[in-house]
C-alpha cells in the first residue's frame, strides 16, 4: 500500500498543481480543507505538505485553527515527518521551528529569479537545479531563517526563498503554479486587486504572459524536486 501524505489546504484555488501528479505517483494524497474541517489529531502520514493562501502567520487572531496548525507542523518535525510548506506554507513551517515572521517591505509579485545558496549543491532534492531560474512569486511577508535550517535559495528582494531543516523544506515561492493555476487565482477580485496594487493596473495579464513563456521551466523544475523529495524522505 502507498504511503499517505496529508495536504494542508488553506484556500481551494491554492492547491498542489504541478506537484499533484508526482504526489500521486507516490503515495495517497488525504486533503484537508482547513476552512472547513479540523486540523488532524494524528500523526500517523509519511508526509506533509502545506499550501499556500491569503491569510499570514500574523492572522491567528482572527484565523484561530492557524495556531493549530503551526502547532501541528512543530509536532509533525519533531516525530521526524517530511514537511514541504509552499508560499504561507513556508512561513507557518519557519514560525513551527522557531523563527520571525513578519510583513516585508514591498511585496514580492511576479516572475522573478531566484538563485541558489552554495549549500544547494550537496542537497538530494535541489541541488541539480541551474543555478537561477524563474519562479513565480506571490507574497507580502517574509521570515526569518530557522535555527539549524539551511538556506537554499535566495531572491533579489527577499534572501530566504528555501530552506532545508532536516528532512522538511520551505519555498517560499510557487514553482508548481502553471498558468491555468494563475488564471483561476486573477479570476478571484481580491487576488487580481492585490496583484495589481503591488505591481500597477493591467499588470495581471503581463504577468500572466510572463508564467506562460517560462512554465515549461518551472514546471519540470516543480516536478523534478518534488519527486527528489519524495524519494529521499518519503518512500
Amino acid at each position: 500500500m502507498n504511503p499517505v501524505v496529508l495536504e494542508l489546504r488553506h484556500v481551494e484555488c491554492e492547491g498542489p498543481a504541478a506537484y499533484l501528479p508526482v504526489l500521486e505517483q507516490y503515495a495517497q494524497v488525504h486533503t484537508v480543507r482547513l476552512w472547513r474541517d479540523p486540523v488532524p489529531a494524528a500523526l500517523d502520514y509519511a508526509a506533509v505538505v502545506v499550501m499556500g493562501g491569503p491569510m499570514g502567520v500574523a492572522d491567528v487572531a482572527t484565523v484561530p485553527w492557524l495556531g493549530e496548525e503551526i502547532a501541528y507542523l512543530r509536532a509533525a518535525v519533531a516525530a521526524g515527518i517530511p514537511v514541504w510548506g509552499v508560499c504561507l506554507g513556508a512561513q507557518l513551517l519557519a514560525a513551527a521551528l522557531g523563527a520571525d515572521v513578519r510583513t516585508g517591505p514591498v511585496p514580492e509579485v511576479g516572475v522573478c529569479e531566484v538563485e541558489l545558496a552554495h549549500a544547494s549543491a550537496a542537497d538530494p532534492v535541489w541541488g541539480e537545479l541551474p543555478a537561477t531560474f524563474p519562479v513565480l512569486q506571490w507574497h507580502a511577508d517574509t521570515f526569518d531563517l530557522p535555527a539549524g535550517a539551511t538556506l537554499l535559495a535566495s531572491s533579489r528582494a527577499y534572501p530566504n526563498q528555501v530552506f532545508r531543516h532536516g528532512s522538511s523544506y520551505g519555498v517560499q515561492f510557487h514553482l508548481e503554479a502553471d498558468a491555468g493555476q494563475l488564471a483561476d487565482w486573477l479570476a478571484i477580485d481580491e487576488y487580481r486587486a492585490s496583484l495589481e496594487a503591488a505591481l500597477g493596473p493591467g499588470s495581471a495579464d503581463v504577468v500572466a504572459a510572463e508564467l506562460r513563456s517560462v512554465q515549461p521551466e518551472t514546471l519540470a523544475h516543480a516536478t523534478a524536486v518534488m519527486k527528489r523529495w519524495l524519494e529521499t524522505y518519503v518512500v
